[in-house]
């Protein structure tokens, strides 16, 4: 499968995340914690981020839930501030937009679409004003009639018609309201859309039809994704280049081809025997054994290590940075940097690497 490139890989990205990162105080309160004699308990949701994302394309972070995807989708949308890092769009830090005017432009260029279309509709309003709200908050159009067309153009454009614009959501299926959604999210006319685990509230049936929807969108006008999926056959079907992450952080980012056929990661190697063999191979598996550690005490060294079938002394003592390799390929592991195979570890503890 090739994949689809639609923009200019030399022109410089959209969206640059770098360092990103974002810590929740989860500790009990004050006097509880010192009748109990415990410290403040630190989340670390994101810990340390950098990817970019070209103009007309679009990237996915994918990991098993809890390891900090949709909390990069909230940073990068403002719904959170970040405890550290920048967020860029076209160059700008995002943080140092303080003209109310200059924010209110960025925010326009920018839109979401939520995992659950049952709770992101407000039940009380009619789908016309939930689609031309976004029209009527950034002054995109004056007058009643020139904003009631554009409401009926945009219900078109998402495969609903004019007359369901009278209705409320609960009148819909969950993928019609998915298809509100996008169309609300369309109203600004972004440049770039965040969606956060899009189809996963949705039936089988109906997610290729809103994932179809979704790039012939795309194409027509040149929208950039950062799409969030845990679900691997979606990201093959979207995705130009994908993040992987673990424990809040990016452990491999490539191209979708290199991820699907050539996985170095042995997360990433793992995630992907999760997916059905449908064609029936017969070819023995290997799933993601255990669960994803503790984020308020994560494991020292490589945060992968307690799981990792690779496991050696070195990995529990020093965490991997992202380094990126000759082929372009971004990857946190000590054996693929190394590019030398690893013995695992023994019950001893004394596995190395293999000289």
């Amino acid at each position: 499968m090739e994949s689809n490139v639609r923009s200019n890989p030399q022109s410089p990205p959209l969206l640059r995340v770098s360092g990103l990162k974002r810590f929740f105080d989860v500790s009990k309160p004050m006097l509880n914690r010192l009748l109990e004699g415990k410290p403040r308990m630190i989340l670390k949701a994101v810990s340390g981020v950098d990817f970019e994302i070209s103009k007309g394309q679009t990237f996915a972070l994918v990991g098993e839930s809890g390891c900090g995807k949709s909390t990069v989708a909230n940073l990068v949308v403002g719904l959170h501030p970040p405890t550290a890092g920048k967020i860029e769009f076209e160059g700008v830090d995002v943080a140092t937009v303080t003209n109310r005017t200059q924010m209110e432009q960025l925010r326009r260029r920018m839109a979401m679409i939520f995992q659950d279309p049952y709770a992101s509709l407000n039940p009380r309003w009619r789908v016309t004003a939930i689609v031309s709200e976004p029209i009527r908050a950034f002054g995109l159009l004056k007058g009643a009639r020139a904003i009631s067309q554009r409401t009926e153009e945009l219900l078109i454009q998402v495969g609903l018609s004019p007359a369901d614009g009278e209705k409320y959501p609960h009148e819909f299926s969950g993928g019609q309201r998915q298809r509100i959604s996008i169309a609300r999210a369309l109203a600004s006319e972004p440049e770039f859309i965040v969606c956060d685990e899009p189809t996963s509230a949705l039936d089988v049936s109906v997610q290729a039809q809103i994932l179809n929807l979704m790039k012939g969108l795309q194409n027509e006008f040149d929208l950039t994704y950062l799409f969030i999926s845990h679900d691997l056959a979606v990201v093959r079907h979207m995705a130009d280049n994908v993040g992987v992450m673990y424990l809040g952080r990016l452990c491999e980012v490539a191209p979708v081809d290199s991820i699907f056929d050539s996985p170095l990661h042995p997360y990433t190697q793992l995630l992907l025997e999760t997916i059905p063999d449908v064609e029936m191979t017969g070819r023995k598996r290997a799933p993601v054994g255990g669960e994803i550690p503790n984020p308020i005490d994560p494991p020292g060294g490589c945060p992968f290590h307690p799981r990792c079938p690779l496991m050696a002394a070195h990995c529990r003592k020093v965490l991997p940075e992202l380094v990126t390799l000759d082929s372009g390929v971004q990857v946190a592991c000590h054996a693929v940097v190394a590019g030398e195979k690893w013995r695992p570890e023994h019950p001893n503890g004394s596995g190395s690497l293999g000289h």
